[in-house]
C-alpha cells in the first residue's frame, strides 16, 4: 500500500512528526473552542473548527503525495489520544472524515497542484465533510435552516483561513529554515530563490 502511494521512509517519518505535533495543536483547540462556545454559542465551534484540519493541509503541502492529507490527520488524532483528548478514540472517526475532505480536493488535481487556492479549497473540503458528519452524529437537525447555513458558512471560512492559509504559512515557514530541502515544497522554494 505504502509503495503504491509512492511514499518513502522519510515521508512517513515527517508525516508522523507533523501529525503528533499537530495533535498538540488540536488538543489546545479544545480550550479555544470552549471560550468561543461561551462567547458565541453553537457557532463558536465553527469559528475555530479549521484548527483541526491544519495537519492535513500542512502535511500535503510539504510532501505532495496521495494519502498524505488523510495520513497526517490520522497521526494528529493519534497525538491527541496520546496527550489525553477528552474525545477518546472517536477522534479517529472525525480525523478520517476531515482528512478525506482535504484529500478529495488534492485528488481532484491528481495530487499535482498545491497553490494557495487549492489549499484553501482543501480546508473548505474538510469543512463540508465534517459538517455533514456533525449534522448526523451530533443532532444538527435541531437547528433552524438559517442557523445551519450560518454555521456552514462560518466553518467554510474557518477551514479556508485556519487550515488553508495557516497550513501554507506553517509549511512556508518550515521550508524557509532549509529543513525541507528534500521535499517538493523545499525544492520549489529553493528554485524560486535561485530564479530571483
Amino acid at each position: 500500500m505504502i509503495k503504491k502511494l509512492g511514499w518513502t521512509l522519510k515521508d512517513i517519518i515527517v508525516l508522523c512528526v507533523l501529525g503528533v505535533a499537530f495533535g498538540a495543536l488540536c488538543l489546545g483547540g479544545i480550550t479555544i473552542w470552549a471560550f468561543a462556545n461561551a462567547a458565541f454559542g453553537p457557532i463558536g465551534l465553527d469559528i475555530v473548527y479549521g484548527i483541526w484540519f491544519t495537519a492535513s493541509i500542512t502535511g500535503a503541502y510539504i510532501i505532495r503525495k496521495p494519502g498524505v492529507a488523510l495520513g497526517t490527520e490520522l497521526m494528529a488524532a493519534l497525538g491527541e489520544v496520546i496527550l489525553g483528548t477528552p474525545s477518546g478514540i472517536m477522534v479517529f472517526v472525525g480525523a478520517a472524515i476531515q482528512g478525506l475532505g482535504c484529500e478529495a480536493v488534492f485528488a481532484a488535481t491528481g495530487w499535482k497542484r498545491y497553490s494557495t487556492p487549492i489549499l484553501v479549497l482543501a480546508g473548505m473540503g474538510a469543512s463540508i465533510t465534517s459538517f455533514i458528519y456533525n449534522y448526523f452524529a451530533y443532532g444538527y437537525s435541531k437547528f433552524t435552516l438559517v442557523m445551519l447555513v450560518t454555521m456552514l458558512a462560518v466553518r467554510l471560512l474557518s477551514g479556508a483561513v485556519l487550515s488553508g492559509l495557516l497550513g501554507k504559512w506553517i509549511g512556508d515557514g518550515l521550508a524557509a529554515t532549509g529543513a525541507l530541502s528534500s521535499f517538493p515544497l523545499g525544492r520549489e522554494k529553493a528554485k524560486k530563490r535561485v530564479n530571483v
